[in-house]
Formats: C-alpha cells, structure tokens, sequence
C-alpha cells in the first residue's frame, strides 16, 4: 500500500513538471508578439506546428471615451484581452502607464478597464498606458507589454471667453458709417475639429443702433451716419459684444464682453461770446500794459479744437487798448495800450472778434467767427502835476551873477480843478546849494558862483508839488550846462629851460614853446606869442609866432660868452586872442653852454647841468648831503681801523700817561702849569676801568714853556710813552 501512494505521488510530479513545461513554450511564445511573428525553414517542425496553431496577440489601439462622465459608477471603457488567456484563471492583467491605479483601474483576471472619475478633454485629451498578461502563479510575463490609448470625445461644455473683459476704443465724432472702431477676440477650449462646439458666432446685444459687429472676425463698425455720431451730444458708449459656439446655432453657449467707446472730438462748432456787450471801468492813471478786463467765448469743442483768438476790429479805441488770449482758460484779456486821460475822453468802445486757431476746413462756415461789443470808461483820478516837458536843458554864463535867473520850469494840475503848483528842487541832486527856486513859478536862479573849469553840466531834479494835495507830487530831470568865458589867460608849458651854444650863430632855433589855457572857446585856441616890451634880452634873442599855438626861440646873434654871461632870462608874452583878451608873461632860463661842432652841448655850468638833467635844487642838495655823509662814514671806519693797529703797550691801572705837564721856570706853581688830556691816547679798557680824570684847563702863557723836568732817569716805560707820542705825532701830522 505505501508503494501505491509513493508511485501515485510520482505521477502526479510528472504531471506538474509538464504543465510547467508547457507553460513555459507559451509565454516565449508570446514575447515574440502577433508582428515578429514569422515562418522559419531552420526551425523544427514541433516549433512550426506550435506557431500556427497558438495564434494569439493583442487585438486593440486605443479606447474611447467621452468626457465629464457624471455617473456614480466607475466608466467602463472596454476590455483588454490576450490570445495566452484561455479562461482558466491562469492569466493576471497588469495595467501601468499615465493615470493607471487611480484615474485608470482594470479587473486583473478579466481585463475589463474602467475609469474612475469624471475626466475633462480640456485639461488632458487622451493617457497613454500599458498593459500585460502574466501568470498569476509564477509572476511571468506570458505576452509582451504593450501600449494603447484611452482618447476623450469632447463635449461642448466651454463657453467662449474673450481675450479681455472691458475692451476700450476711440473713433472720432461725425464719422461716416461703417468707420472701423475696433476688433474684438474670443476663443473656446472646446475640440474645433470636433463638430461645431469650438466654431464661433459674434452680435451685438447692447449698442444699438451706433454700432455693429461683424460675426465672423469682431470687427466693431460704426453704423450711423455723420450728423448721429455728434460727440457734443453725446461722447460715450457702452457696447456688449457676444461669441456664441456652435456656429451660433441655437444650443450653443455664449461669452460676452464690455467695449467703451468715446467718439474724438473735431473742430465742428465755432466759438461763441456769452455776451453781446461787456462793460468795464478802468482809472485814467493805469500803467500801460495793465489788464483792464475779460471776456469769455465758449467752444463746444475741447482741447486743440476750443482754442481761440481775439481781435479789436473796430470801435474809437482802437489805438488805446489791446487784446490776447490766456491760454489755459481760452478767455481774452483786454489790456491797456496807451495811457488815459479823462480830462480828454471818458469812454471808449471797441468790437471784438472772435475765431478758432485751428479751424477743420470740413465744417468751415459763414458763422465761423462771432463778435461782441466792449465799453471801457475812464475813472477820474487825482493826478499829481504834470510837466511840460520830460526834461528840461538850461544854459548858463560861468560869469553870470549871483541871483540871475538861469531859465524855469512848468507844471499844471491835469485835473478838472487845476489845483495850484509850488516848486522845489531836489536837494539830493543839490548837495552844494548852487541853485534856487521860485516856488511859485518855477523859475531857477544862481546862489552860487559857476566855473566851467571846475563843472561843466549840474543835473538837479525838480518838484512840482499841489497846494490841495502835497502827496501829489511829480519829478522833472534839468539839466544845466555851464558856457565858457574867456576868463583864463594862457601858461606856457611847466618846461622854461634852455640852452644856447657859445658858437650859436644869428638865427639859429634853440627851442620850440607851446602855452596851455583851461578856457574853451567855440572856435578853438588862437594863441599869440610876442617878447615883453620891458625884455631886456631883445638884441640877443627873439620870438617867432609859429601860427599853430606854438613859437620859436631865435638867437638874433653870433656867439655867446659863457665866462661873460653864463645865464639869459627871456620874457615872453601869450595872449589868446579872445573878448575880453587874457594874456600871462612866461620868463624862459636860457643858459650858455659848450657845444661841439654837431651842437651837442659837452660842458656848461652847474646850473645849467641841473637844468639839463632835468633834476631840481633841492634833489641836487640832497644828493650832495648823500655824498658828504658817505664820505665821512668812510673817514670814521678808517680812523677805527688805524687807531685798532696801533694800541698801546701798556694796558694797566697804573698806566701812568695821564698827562703830560710842562713847568714854566718862571712860574708860580699851578698857574704856570700847562696840562694836557691824555685821555685820548689811553686805551679803551683802561678808560672803563679808570673812574678818576685830572683833566686841568690850561692857561695861556707869553712865554714858552720850560723844559720838563725829571727827577729820575727815563725808564723804561717813560721811553715808550715818548715812543708813542712821537708815532701819534706823525700820524697826525703834527711834527
């Protein structure tokens, strides 16, 4: 009995052993896959009878399915299924690939694919996975892995949406219709090879009847003529454009968007005044320039359009006022031209114009231009004196007396009233007080004396002030010119000094003179030079009018004696020839030298070398002091010197040369002494230190001085003092 199990035992290995066998042909077989596999004449027969007889593979490419599924189940999608499956349970399915496990699952013993969710074309249009048949024992793969799609059908579950939400546009006003304005664009994520969900459909819902779209591109248009599209009366729109899918058909769905149109302005309406007559006042003593007042044209039109110009074309003040326009507020500005004067016009009235600066030729009309009428009247002021003229000249005599009047002024009160007028001068522009004033008739008068040599031209100023109204007041410039009297006689030029060769001969030029006068006459200088009556030089020189303002010195003759007379003084009379004739005596130094056969001088006398040298007595003086200090500055340094090389032997404070004394045998003692000062022939040091002097005037005698006596034999010392004395002696030249 055990040898039964045992042998039943190794029947039932043998069985599994070839079923595994079996399975084994099966999956090499299936790796092959239904495309490589062919009929080999190299193979064996058992392998060929295998391949016809398996016929297995992969029957499918891609599955199908459509899009936002919205079942609770999970969507079945198709079945996979391969030839190696015979239904025994033998087989598993494995599925990887995009989604597969979660969007994506398959039933692993039937195939059976299935989608997990709602899936949604326009996030993904189809998954690529794969799949594989393998032994569920083993775990090998019984066909090879292949790859297949799972694509979805789309639905039309977009709506169009348009590139933007608000769109905003422009077209200028008066346009004609179908003037392009602007396009719009949408665009749909449904499939557009799919039916007519992505194919799309423009109209307007909100615009009408302005403007229009065009289905198929969105080009917006206008769709009104020129005289509806006034942007004046009306400048913005709002237009709702919609894209249908679908084609447009009914079903389709719809996305809309928001297009702001303004419509541009053009320059079709002329300026208008908001009124046909304006009124201004403006005070007569308003500067010039000044803004008098404004006036105001509209323009239905805005910007470079409303821009606008006034013009005064007619009216009586014409002359008198001015207009321009203020550029920010377009209005005119009429200002002052010319000064006013109530007393002489009270009002003026001006027509005004108005017109675009820059008119559209397209809407040019008669009624372009507008006009309006503008009355101006002067106020009354008071007004400060006025002068007759802006400035005032007046002449006068340099001579003229003290209280002469020189010339006056006016001034008159340009009011109605004809306040009087007091005068005065300005005592700023006065400071001397050279001139005076009537207060009540303005007549100027000297205080002072004049000359024109000191001041030609006084500019002053004048006040002419109301008696009424003192703080009405006014300011004249005069100016005073001062004219010239002949009262300066002519000068001869600062240089009065010549010189006269001995060997001069008769009528030889020795110098050219020329005179100089502060005066001015209207016809110029005529100056006439002559010798004076009372010269006592006219037999040795004489004076030749040269006719030009300038004469000639003349020697009258020959030869001339230096050591004889070393100096000649030459009078010389200058008149100017003017009424009342002024004329000045100029003495000329002419001084004798010796020249050289060429004339040039070679020596004269001091004087006469100062005077060509050009330099003064008081230079030459003090050159001299100059020369005299030097010297002795030098005398001294040289003394130092030579009493430095010579000092004395004996440098004691028992030096005993203090004096030398000579007795007088006849004398009575001290009378008859004779002392000398030695202090000199001391040394320096010996002088510092010896504090005690025996200096003795000495007294003069008839008689000779007696020998000097000696009681003791020279010494040594005694013989160089004697030695010393004797060489101070020669120096000084004494012996």
């Amino acid at each position: 009995r055990g040898e039964r199990i045992a042998e039943k035992m190794r029947t039932w290995i043998v069985l599994l052993l070839w079923a595994c066998a079996q399975q084994s042909v099966n999956a090499v077989a299936l790796s092959r896959g239904p495309v490589r596999r062919k009929t080999k004449e190299i193979e064996g027969r058992q392998d060929k009878e295998l391949l016809r007889r398996s016929k297995r593979g992969w029957m499918w490419k891609q599955f199908f399915v459509q899009e936002e599924y919205t079942g609770t189940e999970n969507l079945y999608i198709g079945k996979l299924h391969s030839d190696m499956d015979k239904g025994d349970g033998t087989v598993m399915y494995v599925l990887t690939g995009e989604g597969a496990g979660t969007i994506f699952v398959i039933d692993a013993n039937s195939g059976d694919l299935h989608a997990t969710r709602s899936l949604d074309r326009e996030e993904k249009p189809f998954y690529a996975l794969r799949v594989q048949a393998v032994n569920k024992k083993t775990g090998l793969p019984l066909d090879p892995e292949t790859e297949f799609i799972v694509k979805l059908h789309d639905i039309n579950d977009n709506e169009p949406k348009f590139d933007k939400e608000v769109y905003t546009a422009s077209v200028p006003e008066r346009s004609h219709i179908g003037t392009y304005v602007t396009q719009v664009t949408a665009q749909d994520a449904d499939d557009e090879m799919f039916g007519y969900n992505a194919k799309l459909a423009y109209s307007i819902s909100q615009g009408h009847p302005y403007f229009s779209v065009e289905p198929n591109t969105g080009i917006i248009r206008t769709a009104l003529g020129p005289s509806d599209m006034d942007r004046e009366q009306r400048e913005h729109y709002q237009v709702v454009i919609e894209a249908k899918d679908m084609a447009g058909q009914k079903g389709g769905l719809t996305g809309s968007t928001t297009v702001n149109i303004s419509l541009t302005d053009v320059n079709d309406n002329p300026p208008r005044f908001t009124q046909s007559i304006y009124q201004f006042s403006v005070p007569e003593l308003t500067k010039v320039g000044t803004s008098v007042g404004r006036i105001r044209a509209v323009d239905a039109d805005v910007g470079r359009n409303a821009e606008m110009d006034y013009t005064v074309v007619g009216g009586d003040g014409l002359d008198v006022f001015d207009i321009s326009t203020d550029k920010n507020t377009q209005e005119g500005i009429l200002s002052l031209k010319k000064p006013l004067d109530y007393e002489k016009k009270k009002s003026y009235t001006l027509q005004i114009q108005v017109q675009n600066t820059h008119p559209d030729p397209r809407f040019l009309s008669l009624d372009a231009k507008d006009m309006t009428t503008v009355r101006v009247s002067v106020e009354d002021v008071d007004e400060p004196p006025q002068f007759e003229k802006i400035s005032y000249i007046l002449e006068v005599k340099e001579d003229a007396a003290v209280g002469t009047v020189i010339g006056s002024v006016s001034a008159v009160d340009p009011d109605i009233l004809h306040s009087p007028v007091k005068y005065s001068i300005d005592r700023h522009t006065d400071v001397d007080r050279i001139f005076g004033v009537y207060a009540g008739n303005g007549s100027i008068f000297l205080q002072r004396p004049l000359d024109r040599e000191e001041l030609t031209w006084h500019n002053i100023s004048m006040f002419a002030t109301e008696f009424n109204n003192p703080q009405q007041t006014s300011r004249v410039p005069v100016y005073i010119r001062v004219l010239d009297v002949n009262d300066n006689p002519p000068m001869l030029t600062s240089f009065h000094e010549f010189f006269v060769c001995e060997n001069a001969k008769a009528g030889q030029k020795i110098q050219t003179i020329s005179a100089v006068d502060p005066d001015d006459p209207v016809g110029g200088h005529h100056f006439l030079f002559f010798l004076a009556p009372e010269s006592s030089v006219r037999a040795n020189f004489s004076v030749r009018d040269n006719g030009d303002n300038t004469a000639g010195i003349f020697t009258r003759r020959t030869g001339y004696g230096r050591m004889h007379k070393s100096t000649h003084l030459v009078s010389v009379v200058i008149s100017d020839g003017q009424f009342p004739m002024q004329s000045s005596t100029g003495t000329l130094t002419i001084r004798v030298c010796t020249c050289n056969r060429d004339g040039n001088m070679e020596m004269c006398n001091a004087e006469a070398l100062t005077s060509s040298a050009g330099l003064s007595t008081g230079a030459l003086v003090a050159i001299l002091l100059c020369i005299l200090i030097l010297l002795l500055i030098v005398v001294l340094f040289a003394a130092l010197k030579r009493q430095k090389k010579k000092e004395p032997l004996i440098i004691s404070k028992e030096d005993v040369r203090d004096n030398v004394v000579s007795y007088n045998d006849e004398g009575g003692g001290e009378e008859d002494t004779q002392a000398f000062d030695m202090g000199a022939l001391r040394h320096p040091e010996v002088m510092e230190e010896s504090k005690l002097r025996r200096d003795i005037l000495p007294s003069e005698s008839l008689y000779p001085p007696p020998p000097l006596r000696r009681t003791k034999a020279p010494s040594r010392e005694n013989a160089d003092v004697r030695d010393f004395i004797n060489q101070r002696a020669k120096a000084e030249d004494f012996i």
